[in-house]
């Protein structure tokens, strides 16, 4: 079930922002067909890959023209399909947007790469660390004085990639439904991680926020904002940027004596060596029966087994496990059109005879394809 029933998407297989996109779908009650490369076939299993979940897979030689009339006939059954090659592949194999949309013309052909479709640095390599530079974002990311810090490639990659391109792909497919017109959906890594920083470019806009790291509100300069250690090692989050919220840390914290005013920069230091001492005189456990619950804006800093196991995490089942594999569940949730459990990833190819079946294929005509590895 889901919200997305009934919505078909091909996958067209690669690694990280486009298997999100399409984990984000799938999980929503989309039917996701995952495209993978003949040479995947039996090289392992897949159980513990939880951005494969929820989907069948068919195994193709997209450089077999042969292969490429197998998508095709996919495309004409699709509402979308999803790609993650460097500017112009797709076209090379015969399965760029002119081709499938000939064969669809309502078929939403969403594109995922890191620096777009056009433009100087669009057919070079790159990662997330290298989008997250040229966006502006990481030189926003990291201490005073110090260089940046690596944020793992859970922005430009996933927010700024995968789940914009899921956005993307279901803006048009809405309009597609009521003007029965397809269309591409360039959606750029470096275009997201930059989209993804829209406030703190209002922040600079009001002069609220400068260049320099660890100096701002929200990168780690503000005390009342930040990570403290505790008394046995550990570590733990403080957010109270609203005033209220800040007078109730001062008193459940224990800050006696004349406290620095929150938003005087020139108190900060203060401030810090003041909540430096005082967290690190109780243990982690000390703080989270003092603090956790109340409006000190306070979570403690866990391992992921830790969060897992934390009582408010289990309360929600923001984790779950899918064949004996941890992992987040999906989200957000739907009152009336709930999703249904995850279905574990399946092995590269395991659907191919099923999903070729139900495009009219022959079995005759499949084994020819399998005998001259088109498809396995």
């Amino acid at each position: 079930m889901g919200p997305l029933a009934g919505l078909k998407v091909i996958e067209l297989g690669g690694i990280g922002p486009v298997p999100f996109a399409a984990m984000l779908l799938a999980d929503m009650g989309a039917t996701v067909i995952r495209v993978d490369r003949v040479g995947e076939v039996g090289t392992g299993d897949r159980a513990t890959d939880p951005l494969l979940r929820n989907r069948q897979s068919v195994a193709v030689n997209l450089k077999d023209p042969d292969g490429a009339a197998v998508i095709l006939r996919m495309v004409a059954r699709a509402d979308a399909l999803i790609e993650g090659f460097r500017p112009g592949v797709a076209e090379r194999l015969g399965l760029g947007p002119p081709e499938c949309l000939e064969t669809n013309p309502a078929l939403v052909y969403g594109r995922m790469t890191g620096w777009g479709q056009e433009g100087p640095l669009a057919a070079s390599a790159g990662h997330d660390l290298n989008y997250l530079a040229l966006a502006g974002v990481l030189g926003m990311i990291g201490p005073a004085g110090g260089a940046p810090t690596v944020p793992l490639n859970l922005i430009a990659d996933f927010g700024g990639g995968g789940m914009l391109l899921a956005l993307g792909v279901l803006g048009a497919v809405l309009e597609s439904r009521s003007s029965g017109r397809g269309q591409v959906v360039d959606a750029a890594m470096v275009d997201g991680a930059a989209l993804l920083s829209t406030m703190i470019h209002g922040f600079r806009a009001q002069g609220l926020w400068t260049d320099e790291r660890g100096a701002n509100l929200l990168d780690g300069g503000a005390p009342f904002y930040g990570v403290y250690e505790t008394a046995d090692g550990e570590f733990l989050t403080i957010a109270p940027i609203e005033p209220a919220f800040f007078g109730e840390l001062v008193e459940r914290v224990g800050l006696t004596g004349e406290v620095p005013d929150q938003f005087d920069q020139s108190g900060w230091p203060e401030l810090r060596r003041r909540l430096e001492e005082a967290f690190a005189a109780r243990t982690l456990a000390e703080w989270q029966e003092a603090l956790e619950g109340t409006d000190v804006c306070f979570a403690p800093v866990l391992s992921v087994d830790e969060a897992a196991a934390h009582p408010h995490n289990l309360a929600r089942e923001t984790f779950i496990k899918v064949a004996g594999v941890l992992q987040p569940a999906p989200a957000p949730r739907f009152s009336r059109t709930s999703t249904d459990d995850p279905v574990p990833p399946v092995d590269a190819g395991a659907d191919t005879a099923v999903v070729l079946a139900g495009l009219g294929l022959s079995s005759d005509e499949i084994a020819g394809l399998l005998d001259r590895r088109v498809i396995a």
